[in-house]
C-alpha cells in the first residue's frame, strides 16, 4: 500500500480515565480520518503478531529471529502502515484464535491459517493473500503410501492440532488412531523415527520439510482442498481488517507479493 496509515490517539478514552490510557490501546485512521478505518492496537507504533514460527517456509523461529514467508509478509504490511512489527513468542497454534478474539495480547494471527467458517464464527480474517492444499507424508520405505492404506487400525496418523489436516484426517481417515502434537516439526520427527505411519498437514510445509530436514519422508498423497491463507483479526477491530485488506491488495498490484511467493517458493504462482 502507498498511503501509509495517520496515529492519533483516542481523545475520549484519554478523557475517561488514566487506567483506560494505560491499558487500552491507540487508534488508528486512514488519511482524512475515516472513521470506517479507524483501528486499535495492543501498543501504540507496534503491530504485535502471534504465530507458532512452525511452519516453514511460511512461519520459523531460527536463531531466535522470526523468519518466513508469513513473517515478511507481516513486516510488509507493517511498513505500510508505518507500524513496528513485533512477533510474540512462539505461541501454540490452537491457542492464537482464541488469544486475538480475548484481545490485549497480539493484534493478528498470522499463521498460515486456512479460512474456514468455522474460524469466522470466532474471529475475522482479511482476504486471502495465498491458496494451499494438504499433503499426507510417509517413510520413503513405507508400504502404506495412499488414504486407502493408510485409514487402518493399525496404524497412526500425526496432525498439528487445530489444524484443517487434524478435522481433514479424523473425517477420511476416520479407522486410524489420529494424534494430535502441538508442532508439524513433532509430527514430522515422530513419522522419521517410526512413531507415526504418516503425517497430515498443509501440503506447502510438509513437501518442504520432507526436502529439507527430513529427507527420510516423502509426501505421498496431495490432497486438493483449495484452502486460502488468511490473517486473523479480532472482531472488533475491523478498521484492522480493513487497512490489512488494503495493505494486500497493493502488495498485489504492485508485485510485492510476487517477489515474496518468488522468494520463499521458487514461484508467483
Amino acid at each position: 500500500m502507498s498511503n501509509q496509515i495517520t496515529r492519533r490517539g483516542f481523545i475520549s478514552a484519554a478523557a475517561a480515565s488514566a487506567t483506560t490510557i494505560a491499558l487500552a490501546a491507540c487508534g488508528s485512521a486512514a488519511p482524512g480520518g475515516d472513521a470506517a478505518a479507524e483501528y486499535t492496537l495492543v501498543e501504540e507504533g507496534k503491530l504485535i503478531v502471534a504465530s507458532d514460527l512452525d511452519f516453514p517456509p511460511l512461519d520459523s523461529f531460527e536463531d531466535g529471529e522470526a523468519k518466513g514467508f508469513d513473517v515478511d509478509l507481516s513486516k510488509e504490511i507493517g511498513e505500510r502502515l508505518g507500524l513496528e512489527v513485533e512477533y510474540l513468542p512462539p505461541t501454540n497454534f490452537d491457542a492464537i484464535i482464541p488469544m486475538i478474539k480475548q484481545g490485549g495480547k497480539a493484534d493478528i494471527g498470522n499463521s498460515a491459517f486456512s479460512i474456514t467458517e468455522e474460524r469466522k464464527a470466532e474471529i475475522d480474517f482479511t482476504e486471502a493473500y495465498l491458496d494451499s492444499n494438504l499433503g499426507i507424508a510417509v517413510k520413503s520405505d513405507s508400504d502404506a503410501k495412499d488414504e486407502e492404506a493408510l485409514n487402518d487400525a493399525a496404524k497412526k496418523i500425526a496432525v498439528q492440532s487445530g489444524t484443517t489436516g487434524e478435522a481433514y484426517a479424523k473425517e477420511n481417515m476416520s479407522a486410524a488412531t489420529i494424534v494430535p502434537l502441538t508442532t508439524v516439526t513433532e509430527c514430522m520427527a515422530g513419522l522419521s523415527t517410526g512413531h507415526y505411519d504418516a503425517v497430515c498437514a498443509d501440503l506447502p510445509v510438509v513437501g518442504n520439510m520432507c526436502t529439507v530436514s527430513f529427507t527420510d519422508c516423502e509426501v505421498a498423497v496431495e490432497i486438493p482442498t483449495g484452502e486460502q491463507y488468511g490473517i486473523v483479526v479480532s472482531k472488533d477491530n475491523p478498521g484492522l481488517t480493513a487497512a490489512i485488506n488494503e495493505a494486500l491488495a497493493d502488495m498485489e498490484a504492485d508485485g510485492t507479493m510476487a517477489e515474496l511467493k518468488e522468494k520463499w517458493f521458487g514461484t508467483t504462482d
